[in-house]
């Protein structure tokens, strides 16, 4: 998998997406495709043999209203497109992600956000060297989320 600029047609794909619930909270339906391929929404595609397979984000998409989220790490999200879920694919989408991210931004750490739910993200984060710093309730919709956190201790950090 690679993580790559979007486009605009991989936007509008992005914007249809709807998973079963619980994890319809990750629904993209309400997404404005314009907004997703503005450089400040920090969305990228991710792709396995030119397909669109998931997305990746860096920065503001990344973060729940409810934490208070500071600039000791780079948040990052993303999701697989729905029909991809539940089949091995998060580690390597999320790995291509954190590459890419070290790559591009040199953070000095990464921060992730998960639905405390969503016990499968939470168990590959975890594998990925991310470590849970706290939980909340999101201010939206009272969902409770953990936020977990992976220092870059170097340019040799493998994902």
């Amino acid at each position: 998998m690679q993580v790559v600029p979007l486009t605009p047609e991989q936007a509008l794909d992005i914007c249809t997406w709807r998973y079963d619930p619980p994890y319809d909270c990750y629904d993209m339906t309400g997404a404005d495709p314009d907004w997703l391929l503005q450089p400040e929404s920090g969305f990228h595609a991710v792709t396995a043999e030119d397909r669109l397979v998931g997305f990746r984000s860096f920065g503001i998409d990344g973060q729940v209203p409810g934490w208070r989220y500071d600039d000791r790490a780079l948040d990052t999200g993303g999701g697989l497109r729905p029909q991809l879920v539940g089949r091995g694919l998060g580690r390597q989408a999320i790995s291509a992600g954190l590459a890419f991210g070290r790559e591009t931004f040199a953070p000095p750490a990464f921060r992730v956000t998960v639905a405390t739910f969503n016990v499968r993200a939470l168990r590959v984060v975890r594998s990925l060297g991310f470590e849970p710093v706290g939980r909340f309730d999101a201010t939206h919709d009272g969902r409770s989320f953990e936020v977990l956190v992976r220092p870059e201790v170097g340019p040799d950090r493998g994902a």
